[in-house]
């Protein structure tokens, strides 16, 4: 096997794990009662855990075989693995707007790390490191209170989806700084840089699991997917002195493949929130219950608009009631 489809290889085997690791992580956060942030208790949790790692590493394997113009986008094909596995393995089923979302999303970032052009190797000084965790650090916290404040628990997930995708897309920034300054002869001599990227590696890591809690699998796994690249790309040149092909038609089309995945992204989000209203509808005794198989349940004390109830229904009122008195408890 030639390097070339070695890497392809390695790239397609990391976007399955990684959508493998998103999909436990979405089941875990959709039946977990625990800590959002880290359920540690979770056995399937440290088993996502352990597929991220495993995508980590084999997108690592993949760019040391293969050019990052080819790995990259491939990568992107994450979301696009993940939809499929979900419906196979734990009967999640995505509804048109959502696979349209997803395509968008994974073409329009396909075509914008396909333009992205590496120049020459530039290694980062030790301010313009700390300034850059200092100034990531402070855009990820200012997401995470804007996700704090948000009601919708879509836009919530979202917008922490967008914060673990800045936490990760630094991280490999970092990695990429790490990687070129290192030397057999001094291992530990880039000990802080391996201490921060580890920092924002975890913090991705807990931000994705806290984001699929109340919206699914696509919408988080698709912004998250969108966003680490794209930070990587900004600093890589804004800092590494990368660009675009084909000079001005090239930074035009780049722009062009940035709507396109920004749109996939606004029809994932709102794939979630015309989704959550019809999957809390009541219906009959007897009736099939139609369900998206990616819609959200509601959440204790979280008002449900069951609508009118015709005729005599004390069975109906009684279980409601049940319920209600249940919740607050």
């Amino acid at each position: 096997m030639s390097p070339l489809m070695l890497s392809v290889v390695l790239a397609l085997a990391s976007a399955v794990a990684y959508a493998a690791a998103a999909i436990v992580q979405e089941r875990v956060a959709a039946s977990a009662e625990g800590p959002r942030y880290a359920p540690l208790r979770s056995g399937a949790w440290w088993v996502s855990v352990l597929l991220n790692g495993v995508g980590a590493t084999l997108h690592v394997a993949a760019l040391a075989y293969g050019p990052l113009s080819l790995v990259q986008p491939l990568g992107a094909l994450t979301i696009v693995f993940a939809l499929p596995m979900a419906a196979l393995f734990v009967g999640r089923r995505a509804g048109r707007r959502a696979w349209r979302g997803a395509l968008m999303a994974t073409v329009g970032l396909a075509g914008l790390l396909s333009l992205t052009s590496g120049a020459e190797a530039r290694s980062l000084t030790d301010g313009e490191r700390w300034l850059l965790a200092g100034a990531t650090f402070g855009a990820v916290a200012v997401l995470f209170t804007a996700a704090r404040l948000v009601g919708r628990s879509v836009l919530r997930s979202v917008v922490l989806a967008a914060a673990a995708g800045v936490s990760f897309g630094m991280a490999s920034v970092l990695t990429k700084s790490v990687a070129e300054e290192w030397t057999p002869r001094a291992p530990l001599a880039e000990w802080t840089g391996l201490l921060v990227l580890s920092a924002f590696a975890v913090t991705g890591l807990l931000l994705s699991q806290a984001s699929y809690r109340g919206a699914g699998l696509a919408a988080p796994l698709a912004t998250v997917t969108v966003v680490n690249p794209v930070v990587a790309a900004a600093v890589g040149v804004t800092l590494f002195g990368e660009g675009f092909r084909y000079g001005a038609a090239g930074t035009v089309a780049a722009l062009v493949c940035g709507a396109v995945a920004a749109g996939g992204l606004v029809q994932l989000t709102l794939d979630r929130m015309t989704a959550a209203p019809e999957s809390l509808s009541v219906s009959s005794p007897g009736a099939p219950v139609a369900s998206d198989g990616d819609s959200p349940r509601p959440e204790v004390g979280q008002r449900v608009d069951v609508g009118a109830v015709p005729g005599t229904r004390t069975d109906l009122e009684v279980k409601v009631r049940s319920r209600a008195v249940a919740g607050r408890s």
